[in-house]
C-alpha cells in the first residue's frame, strides 16, 4: 500500500511537471521570435497631417508584419526629442539629419545614434529673373542663408552646380572657403527666413524648403536642385535610438516597416519630388 501511494505521488508529480512545462512554452516569455506586443514610441517634431499619414502606414506594417505597436509622440521644438531619447521617454525619434545629430551630440555629451535613414529634402536655387542656370550673368548676386550649417549646405549646392570651387577637405564651409569663382558671383548672406523674400532684389537665392512655399516659390522659379551625393549625405534625415540600442530587434523592425515602397509612394503623394527616399540610394 505504501509503495502504491509513493508510486501515485511520483506519477502525479510527473504529470504536474509536464503541465507546468507545457504552460511555460505556451504562455511564457522568450519563445516568440517576433517583437509581439512590443510598443515602440517615436518622437516627432511638429507632426503634420502628411507625416501623421506616413507614420500611420508604418504602424500598420509594423503591427501586421512584426507584431509591434508604433506610437508617435509630438514635440514642439528640436531641443526636446534627443533629450527625451536619452531619458527613455521615447524609444526612437525621427526629426533630424546627420548634421544636426552630430552638432547635438557634441554639445550634449553624445548618447544618441542613427539606426536608419528616412529621406532627404533637396534644397533649390530659385530665380524670378532667369529660367536656366546658364542664364545667370557674370557678377550675379546670389543670396544664401547666413547660419553656419545652412550656409555651408548652400555653398555646396553652388559648388555642385559648377558655379564655384570650394576648399577641399572641409564639410562645414563659409564664403572664405571659395577658392574659385569664375563667374564673379556676389554671395549675399541673409537670415534663412529672408532668402525667399529677397529674391526680387537679387539674381537668385538658395531657399530652404520650409521657407520656399511661404514665399510662393514653385518648380517654375527653380533653376537648380541640390543633387543627392556625398556632399549632401549629412542632410539625410534619420531615425535615431539611444546609444547601445542599435541592434534592438524591435527598433530594427520599425526601420524595416518604415523603409518600404508604401512609404515612398506617400512621399510622392504628399511632397512630389521635394522629398526623396534615402535608404536605398547610392551616393557618388
Amino acid at each position: 500500500m505504501r509503495k502504491r501511494r509513493r508510486r501515485n505521488t511520483i506519477i502525479w508529480s510527473i504529470i504536474g511537471f509536464v503541465i507546468l512545462v507545457a504552460g511555460w512554452f505556451s504562455f511564457g516569455p522568450g519563445i516568440n521570435t517576433k517583437s509581439q506586443d512590443k510598443v515602440v514610441t517615436v518622437g516627432i517634431v511638429g507632426e503634420s497631417k502628411q507625416e501623421e499619414a506616413i507614420w500611420k502606414s508604418v504602424a500598420k506594417t509594423a503591427k501586421e508584419k512584426y507584431g509591434i505597436t508604433v506610437q508617435t509622440k509630438n514635440f514642439t521644438d528640436y531641443n526636446q526629442p534627443n533629450k527625451a531619447l536619452k531619458s527613455n521617454d521615447v524609444d526612437l525619434n525621427a526629426f533630424q539629419h546627420y548634421a544636426f545629430l552630430k552638432s547635438w551630440n557634441q554639445s550634449n555629451g553624445g548618447g544618441v545614434t542613427a539606426i536608419g535613414k528616412t529621406y532627404i529634402a533637396p534644397i533649390r536655387l530659385y530665380s524670378r529673373k532667369y529660367h536656366k542656370l546658364s542664364d545667370l550673368p557674370d557678377g550675379a548676386t546670389i543670396a544664401v542663408p547666413n547660419d553656419a550649417t545652412n550656409e555651408s549646405r548652400a555653398l555646396f549646392v553652388l559648388k555642385n552646380a559648377g558655379l564655384i570651387t570650394l576648399r577641399k577637405g572641409k564639410k562645414l564651409v563659409t564664403v572664405a572657403d571659395i577658392v574659385k569663382n569664375p563667374n564673379n558671383l556676389k554671395i549675399k548672406e541673409v537670415n534663412a527666413e529672408q532668402t525667399g523674400r529677397v529674391l526680387s532684389s537679387v539674381d537668385a537665392s538658395i531657399v530652404n524648403n520650409d521657407y520656399a512655399s511661404p514665399a510662393g516659390l514653385t518648380d517654375k522659379q527653380t533653376i537648380y536642385i541640390e543633387p543627392v551625393n556625398k556632399d549632401s549625405e549629412e542632410w539625410i534625415n534619420i531615425i535615431c535610438a539611444k546609444k547601445g540600442q542599435e541592434n534592438n530587434k524591435a527598433y530594427q523592425d520599425v526601420i524595416k516597416a518604415y523603409q518600404t515602397t508604401a512609404t515612398k509612394k506617400l512621399y510622392h503623394k504628399f511632397y512630389g519630388n521635394k522629398q526623396v527616399a534615402a535608404w536605398d540610394i547610392k551616393l557618388k
